[in-house]
Protein backbone atom coordinates (compact mmCIF):
# COMPACT_ATOMS: atom_id res chain seq x y z
CA UNK A 1 0.00 0.00 0.00
CA UNK A 2 1.53 3.14 -1.40
CA UNK A 3 0.93 6.49 1.53
CA UNK A 4 0.28 9.90 1.52
CA UNK A 5 0.72 11.42 4.50
CA UNK A 6 -0.80 14.71 5.65
CA UNK A 7 1.14 16.20 8.66
CA UNK A 8 3.57 14.01 8.19
CA UNK A 9 5.50 15.59 11.04
CA UNK A 10 3.22 15.81 13.54
CA UNK A 11 2.21 13.36 16.43
CA UNK A 12 -0.05 11.08 14.11
CA UNK A 13 2.67 11.09 11.45
CA UNK A 14 5.09 9.66 13.57
CA UNK A 15 2.95 6.88 15.10
CA UNK A 16 1.98 6.11 11.29
CA UNK A 17 5.70 6.15 10.40
CA UNK A 18 6.35 3.87 12.93
CA UNK A 19 3.61 1.57 11.90
CA UNK A 20 4.44 1.30 8.86
CA UNK A 21 8.46 0.82 9.61
CA UNK A 22 7.11 -2.07 10.97
CA UNK A 23 5.69 -3.41 7.85
CA UNK A 24 8.00 -2.74 5.23
CA UNK A 25 6.30 -5.26 3.04
CA UNK A 26 3.13 -3.88 3.39
CA UNK A 27 3.61 0.18 3.04
CA UNK A 28 5.74 2.55 1.48
CA UNK A 29 5.36 6.44 1.64
CA UNK A 30 4.53 8.21 -1.66
CA UNK A 31 4.39 11.46 -0.22
CA UNK A 32 4.87 13.57 2.83
CA UNK A 33 3.28 16.61 3.50
CA UNK A 34 4.73 18.91 6.69
CA UNK A 35 4.55 22.44 7.31
CA UNK A 36 7.65 24.01 8.74
CA UNK A 37 9.53 21.06 11.02
CA UNK A 38 12.03 21.00 7.69
CA UNK A 39 14.59 19.24 10.62
CA UNK A 40 11.87 16.36 11.58
CA UNK A 41 10.71 15.93 7.71
CA UNK A 42 14.92 15.26 6.73
CA UNK A 43 14.91 12.51 9.29
CA UNK A 44 11.31 10.90 7.45
CA UNK A 45 12.88 11.53 4.32
CA UNK A 46 15.73 9.27 4.97
CA UNK A 47 13.70 6.71 7.00
CA UNK A 48 11.03 6.44 3.99
CA UNK A 49 12.75 7.24 0.97
CA UNK A 50 9.42 8.79 -0.66
CA UNK A 51 8.82 10.19 -3.94
CA UNK A 52 7.48 13.76 -2.85
CA UNK A 53 8.18 15.66 -0.14
CA UNK A 54 6.00 18.38 0.62
CA UNK A 55 6.36 21.64 2.82
CA UNK A 56 3.36 24.05 2.81
CA UNK A 57 5.86 26.41 4.41
CA UNK A 58 7.94 28.30 1.86
CA UNK A 59 10.83 28.90 3.93
CA UNK A 60 11.13 25.66 5.97
CA UNK A 61 11.16 23.93 2.12
CA UNK A 62 14.33 25.92 1.13
CA UNK A 63 15.73 24.75 4.49
CA UNK A 64 15.74 21.36 2.76
CA UNK A 65 17.38 21.85 -0.67
CA UNK A 66 19.99 19.82 -1.80
CA UNK A 67 19.53 17.55 1.47
CA UNK A 68 17.19 15.14 0.90
CA UNK A 69 17.82 11.30 -0.12
CA UNK A 70 18.63 11.22 -4.35
CA UNK A 71 15.25 10.33 -5.84
CA UNK A 72 13.29 12.69 -3.69
CA UNK A 73 11.89 15.58 -5.30
CA UNK A 74 10.79 18.69 -3.25
CA UNK A 75 7.66 20.62 -3.43
CA UNK A 76 6.00 23.77 -1.38
CA UNK A 77 2.57 24.68 -1.29
CA UNK A 78 -0.97 23.77 -0.33
CA UNK A 79 -1.48 22.87 -4.09
CA UNK A 80 1.37 20.70 -3.97
CA UNK A 81 -0.35 18.49 -0.95
CA UNK A 82 -3.85 18.49 -2.55
CA UNK A 83 -2.21 16.66 -5.82
CA UNK A 84 -0.42 14.56 -3.84
CA UNK A 85 -3.66 13.41 -2.19
CA UNK A 86 -5.52 12.71 -5.63
CA UNK A 87 -2.09 11.21 -7.21
CA UNK A 88 -3.11 8.19 -9.40
CA UNK A 89 -0.42 5.85 -7.02
CA UNK A 90 -1.74 6.69 -3.96
CA UNK A 91 -3.92 3.95 -2.63
CA UNK A 92 -4.22 5.59 1.47
CA UNK A 93 -4.17 9.35 2.68
CA UNK A 94 -3.33 9.74 6.13
CA UNK A 95 -5.05 12.68 7.23
CA UNK A 96 -3.57 14.59 10.14
CA UNK A 97 -2.85 17.83 8.91
CA UNK A 98 -3.42 20.28 12.14
CA UNK A 99 -6.69 22.35 11.47
CA UNK A 100 -8.89 23.88 9.10
CA UNK A 101 -5.91 23.90 6.42
CA UNK A 102 -5.86 20.35 6.34
CA UNK A 103 -9.52 20.34 4.63
CA UNK A 104 -8.41 21.35 1.04
CA UNK A 105 -6.00 18.24 0.38
CA UNK A 106 -8.41 15.39 2.94
CA UNK A 107 -11.30 16.29 0.83
CA UNK A 108 -9.41 15.96 -2.81
CA UNK A 109 -8.42 12.47 -1.50
CA UNK A 110 -12.00 11.95 -1.18
CA UNK A 111 -12.91 13.33 -4.28
CA UNK A 112 -10.23 11.16 -5.88
CA UNK A 113 -11.73 7.83 -4.38
CA UNK A 114 -9.11 6.98 -1.85
CA UNK A 115 -8.94 5.46 1.12
CA UNK A 116 -8.89 7.82 3.79
CA UNK A 117 -7.04 7.48 7.83
CA UNK A 118 -9.22 10.51 9.22
CA UNK A 119 -7.40 12.02 12.23
CA UNK A 120 -8.33 15.48 11.22
CA UNK A 121 -11.25 17.16 13.50
CA UNK A 122 -11.93 19.90 11.20
CA UNK A 123 -12.70 17.61 8.17
CA UNK A 124 -15.77 16.90 9.94
CA UNK A 125 -16.63 19.23 12.39
CA UNK A 126 -16.61 22.22 10.04
CA UNK A 127 -17.88 20.07 6.36
CA UNK A 128 -19.04 17.12 7.90
CA UNK A 129 -22.14 17.13 5.37
CA UNK A 130 -20.21 18.15 2.43
CA UNK A 131 -16.90 15.07 3.29
CA UNK A 132 -18.96 12.49 3.92
CA UNK A 133 -21.41 13.28 0.56
CA UNK A 134 -18.66 13.31 -1.28
CA UNK A 135 -17.28 9.91 0.02
CA UNK A 136 -19.86 8.02 -0.73
CA UNK A 137 -20.55 10.19 -4.16
CA UNK A 138 -16.87 9.48 -5.20
CA UNK A 139 -16.52 5.81 -3.03
CA UNK A 140 -13.68 6.71 -1.42
CA UNK A 141 -13.48 4.97 2.54
CA UNK A 142 -13.11 6.64 4.89
CA UNK A 143 -11.76 4.89 8.45
CA UNK A 144 -11.67 7.24 11.27
CA UNK A 145 -8.17 7.46 12.94
CA UNK A 146 -9.52 9.07 16.89
CA UNK A 147 -9.46 6.34 19.12
CA UNK A 148 -12.69 6.94 20.18
CA UNK A 149 -14.20 6.53 16.73
CA UNK A 150 -11.96 3.61 15.76
CA UNK A 151 -13.39 2.05 18.32
CA UNK A 152 -16.92 2.87 17.10
CA UNK A 153 -16.18 1.59 13.42
CA UNK A 154 -14.86 -1.66 14.92
CA UNK A 155 -17.97 -1.70 17.65
CA UNK A 156 -20.30 -1.42 14.43
CA UNK A 157 -18.74 -4.10 11.74
CA UNK A 158 -21.19 -6.91 10.99
CA UNK A 159 -23.91 -5.30 12.22
CA UNK A 160 -27.10 -3.82 11.52
CA UNK A 161 -27.16 0.04 11.54
CA UNK A 162 -30.84 0.28 11.96
CA UNK A 163 -30.72 -1.26 15.79
CA UNK A 164 -28.32 0.58 17.17
CA UNK A 165 -30.22 2.55 20.11
CA UNK A 166 -26.81 4.31 21.19
CA UNK A 167 -22.97 5.04 20.85
CA UNK A 168 -21.01 6.19 23.66
CA UNK A 169 -17.81 7.65 23.49
CA UNK A 170 -15.49 8.06 26.62
CA UNK A 171 -13.73 10.98 27.88
CA UNK A 172 -10.92 10.91 30.81
CA UNK A 173 -13.00 14.09 32.17
CA UNK A 174 -9.66 15.52 32.28
CA UNK A 175 -8.21 17.54 35.36
CA UNK A 176 -10.93 18.68 37.10
CA UNK A 177 -13.70 16.08 36.78
CA UNK A 178 -13.60 15.83 40.21
CA UNK A 179 -13.11 19.48 41.32
CA UNK A 180 -15.91 21.61 42.85
CA UNK A 181 -17.79 23.19 39.82
CA UNK A 182 -17.74 26.49 41.87
CA UNK A 183 -13.81 26.54 42.12
CA UNK A 184 -13.99 26.52 38.10
CA UNK A 185 -13.84 30.13 37.66
CA UNK A 186 -10.34 30.13 39.15
CA UNK A 187 -8.87 27.92 37.12
CA UNK A 188 -5.33 28.85 35.20
CA UNK A 189 -3.58 27.97 31.95
CA UNK A 190 -1.24 25.92 33.87
CA UNK A 191 -3.91 24.10 35.77
CA UNK A 192 -5.89 23.11 32.75
CA UNK A 193 -2.95 22.40 30.54
CA UNK A 194 -2.28 19.48 33.32
CA UNK A 195 -3.67 16.53 32.05
CA UNK A 196 -3.76 13.48 34.57
CA UNK A 197 -3.46 10.63 31.53
CA UNK A 198 -0.96 12.17 29.24
CA UNK A 199 0.80 14.89 27.90
CA UNK A 200 -0.68 16.78 24.98
CA UNK A 201 -0.43 20.20 23.10
CA UNK A 202 -1.90 22.92 25.18
CA UNK A 203 -4.91 23.63 22.80
CA UNK A 204 -6.41 20.41 23.29
CA UNK A 205 -5.40 19.87 27.03
CA UNK A 206 -7.41 22.88 27.11
CA UNK A 207 -10.44 21.40 25.11
CA UNK A 208 -10.03 18.16 27.23
CA UNK A 209 -10.38 20.39 30.30
CA UNK A 210 -13.50 21.86 29.26
CA UNK A 211 -14.54 18.39 27.66
CA UNK A 212 -14.96 20.82 24.70
CA UNK A 213 -13.04 17.76 22.61
CA UNK A 214 -15.48 15.61 23.17
CA UNK A 215 -18.21 17.45 22.05
CA UNK A 216 -16.04 18.13 19.06
CA UNK A 217 -15.80 13.74 18.99
CA UNK A 218 -19.56 14.10 19.12
CA UNK A 219 -20.19 15.99 15.86
CA UNK A 220 -17.34 13.75 13.81
CA UNK A 221 -19.51 10.86 15.17
CA UNK A 222 -22.56 12.40 13.84
CA UNK A 223 -21.34 12.47 10.31
CA UNK A 224 -19.24 9.59 10.65
CA UNK A 225 -21.98 7.23 11.84
CA UNK A 226 -24.60 8.83 9.88
CA UNK A 227 -26.62 8.91 13.69
CA UNK A 228 -28.63 11.93 15.23
CA UNK A 229 -27.94 13.54 18.48
CA UNK A 230 -30.40 11.78 20.49
CA UNK A 231 -28.34 8.57 19.78
CA UNK A 232 -24.88 9.88 20.48
CA UNK A 233 -23.95 10.65 24.03
CA UNK A 234 -20.68 10.53 26.59
CA UNK A 235 -19.43 8.99 29.49
CA UNK A 236 -16.85 9.57 31.85
CA UNK A 237 -13.77 6.75 32.14
CA UNK A 238 -10.55 8.05 34.01
CA UNK A 239 -8.38 5.13 33.04
CA UNK A 240 -8.83 5.60 29.33
CA UNK A 241 -9.13 1.83 28.30
CA UNK A 242 -12.22 1.50 26.86
CA UNK A 243 -12.49 3.97 23.86
CA UNK A 244 -16.14 3.62 22.93
CA UNK A 245 -19.19 1.49 23.15
CA UNK A 246 -21.93 0.74 20.94
CA UNK A 247 -25.63 -0.41 22.28
CA UNK A 248 -28.34 -2.26 20.42
CA UNK A 249 -31.79 -2.97 20.39
CA UNK A 250 -31.27 -6.33 21.78
CA UNK A 251 -29.37 -4.81 25.15
CA UNK A 252 -26.31 -5.66 24.18
CA UNK A 253 -23.39 -2.99 24.58
CA UNK A 254 -20.20 -3.93 22.32
CA UNK A 255 -16.87 -1.96 23.68
CA UNK A 256 -13.56 -1.61 22.52
CA UNK A 257 -10.29 -1.78 24.84
CA UNK A 258 -7.20 -1.26 24.46
CA UNK A 259 -4.42 0.30 26.03
CA UNK A 260 -4.04 4.50 24.75
CA UNK A 261 -1.73 4.36 22.28
CA UNK A 262 -2.60 5.90 18.51
CA UNK A 263 -0.96 3.55 16.96
CA UNK A 264 -3.82 1.05 17.53
CA UNK A 265 -6.07 2.92 15.72
CA UNK A 266 -3.25 4.01 13.05
CA UNK A 267 -2.96 0.25 12.49
CA UNK A 268 -6.74 -0.55 12.59
CA UNK A 269 -6.59 2.23 9.73
CA UNK A 270 -3.88 1.25 7.69
CA UNK A 271 -4.97 -2.82 7.30
CA UNK A 272 -6.65 -4.32 4.87
CA UNK A 273 -8.25 -7.61 6.28
CA UNK A 274 -5.60 -8.55 8.58
CA UNK A 275 -5.08 -7.45 11.75
CA UNK A 276 -1.37 -5.83 12.02
CA UNK A 277 1.06 -5.96 14.99
CA UNK A 278 1.11 -2.07 16.11
CA UNK A 279 3.42 -2.35 18.63
CA UNK A 280 1.26 -1.17 21.43
CA UNK A 281 1.79 -2.86 25.02
CA UNK A 282 -0.69 -5.95 25.58
CA UNK A 283 -3.80 -4.96 27.54
CA UNK A 284 -3.54 -6.69 31.06
CA UNK A 285 -7.11 -6.57 32.89
CA UNK A 286 -5.71 -7.62 36.10
CA UNK A 287 -3.27 -5.30 35.98
CA UNK A 288 -5.57 -2.17 35.70
CA UNK A 289 -8.03 -3.61 38.88
CA UNK A 290 -10.54 -1.70 37.61
CA UNK A 291 -12.88 -0.03 35.56
CA UNK A 292 -14.26 3.30 36.37
CA UNK A 293 -17.58 5.20 34.51
CA UNK A 294 -19.51 8.03 35.99
CA UNK A 295 -22.15 10.18 34.36
CA UNK A 296 -20.88 13.80 32.66
CA UNK A 297 -21.95 16.73 34.83
CA UNK A 298 -23.28 19.26 32.48
CA UNK A 299 -22.59 21.74 35.40
CA UNK A 300 -18.96 21.13 35.58
CA UNK A 301 -18.81 20.60 31.84
CA UNK A 302 -21.23 22.93 30.11
CA UNK A 303 -19.96 22.09 26.65
CA UNK A 304 -21.78 18.96 26.93
CA UNK A 305 -25.31 21.13 26.93
CA UNK A 306 -23.90 22.70 24.38
CA UNK A 307 -23.26 20.09 21.67
CA UNK A 308 -26.85 18.06 21.97
CA UNK A 309 -28.36 21.76 20.09
CA UNK A 310 -25.13 22.33 17.77
CA UNK A 311 -26.20 18.40 16.37
CA UNK A 312 -29.78 19.05 16.22
CA UNK A 313 -29.11 21.95 14.25
CA UNK A 314 -27.47 22.56 10.68
CA UNK A 315 -24.23 22.75 9.58
CA UNK A 316 -23.47 26.23 10.54
CA UNK A 317 -23.59 25.84 14.15
CA UNK A 318 -20.89 23.43 14.27
CA UNK A 319 -18.53 25.70 12.17
CA UNK A 320 -19.66 28.45 14.94
CA UNK A 321 -18.83 26.20 17.93
CA UNK A 322 -15.55 24.97 16.31
CA UNK A 323 -14.48 28.93 15.87
CA UNK A 324 -15.43 30.46 18.70
CA UNK A 325 -13.82 27.67 20.82
CA UNK A 326 -10.50 28.02 18.89
CA UNK A 327 -10.21 32.09 19.75
CA UNK A 328 -11.33 31.69 23.71
CA UNK A 329 -9.59 28.50 24.07
CA UNK A 330 -6.41 31.25 22.62
CA UNK A 331 -7.45 33.91 25.14
CA UNK A 332 -7.48 31.62 28.37
CA UNK A 333 -4.41 30.79 27.44
CA UNK A 334 -3.09 33.94 27.21
CA UNK A 335 -4.53 34.85 30.58
CA UNK A 336 -7.31 37.19 28.68
CA UNK A 337 -10.28 35.18 29.21
CA UNK A 338 -11.35 33.34 32.57
CA UNK A 339 -12.04 29.20 32.40
CA UNK A 340 -15.16 29.23 32.51
CA UNK A 341 -15.80 31.84 29.73
CA UNK A 342 -14.72 29.77 27.37
CA UNK A 343 -17.95 28.01 26.91
CA UNK A 344 -20.15 30.55 27.60
CA UNK A 345 -18.38 32.84 25.35
CA UNK A 346 -18.96 29.69 22.81
CA UNK A 347 -22.55 29.89 23.75
CA UNK A 348 -22.75 33.71 23.00
CA UNK A 349 -21.39 33.02 19.47
CA UNK A 350 -23.72 30.07 18.59
CA UNK A 351 -26.84 32.49 20.09
CA UNK A 352 -25.44 35.09 17.52
CA UNK A 353 -25.33 32.44 14.32
CA UNK A 354 -27.36 32.71 11.70
CA UNK A 355 -27.73 28.73 11.17
CA UNK A 356 -27.32 29.15 7.57
CA UNK A 357 -27.17 26.37 4.90
CA UNK A 358 -23.24 25.28 4.23
CA UNK A 359 -22.67 23.69 -0.08
CA UNK A 360 -18.99 24.70 -0.22
CA UNK A 361 -15.61 25.21 1.31
CA UNK A 362 -16.14 28.96 0.25
CA UNK A 363 -19.04 28.57 2.53
CA UNK A 364 -17.22 27.10 5.62
CA UNK A 365 -14.59 29.83 5.66
CA UNK A 366 -16.98 32.85 5.65
CA UNK A 367 -18.98 31.54 8.69
CA UNK A 368 -15.60 30.46 10.05
CA UNK A 369 -14.67 34.18 9.73
CA UNK A 370 -17.20 35.17 10.65
CA UNK A 371 -17.62 33.43 14.10
CA UNK A 372 -14.02 34.60 15.23
CA UNK A 373 -15.06 37.81 14.44
CA UNK A 374 -17.96 37.80 16.80
CA UNK A 375 -16.00 36.13 19.60
CA UNK A 376 -13.68 38.72 19.34
CA UNK A 377 -16.41 41.21 20.10
CA UNK A 378 -17.86 39.15 22.70
CA UNK A 379 -14.79 38.95 24.28
CA UNK A 380 -14.28 42.49 24.45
Amino acid sequence: MKLTILGATGSIGASTVDVMLRHPDKFSAYALVGHQNSARMLILAKQLKPEYIIMTDEQAAKELVGKLPKGVRLEVGMQAAIEVSQASDVDMVMAAMVGSAGLPAALAAVRAGKRVGLANKECLVTAGRIFMTEAKRCGATVVPVDSEHAAVHQALLGHDHASITRIILTASGGPFRERDPKTLKNVTPKEAIAHPNWSMGAKISVDSATMMNKALELIEARWLFDMPAEKLSAIIHPQSIVHAMVEYRDGAVLAQLAEPDMRSPIAYALQEGTRLDAGIPWLDLAKTGRLDFQAVDETRFPAMRLVQDVMRGGDALAIALNAANEEANQAFRSGQLGFMEIVSTVEDVLQQTQDVAIASLDDVWACDQLARNTAHRVMG
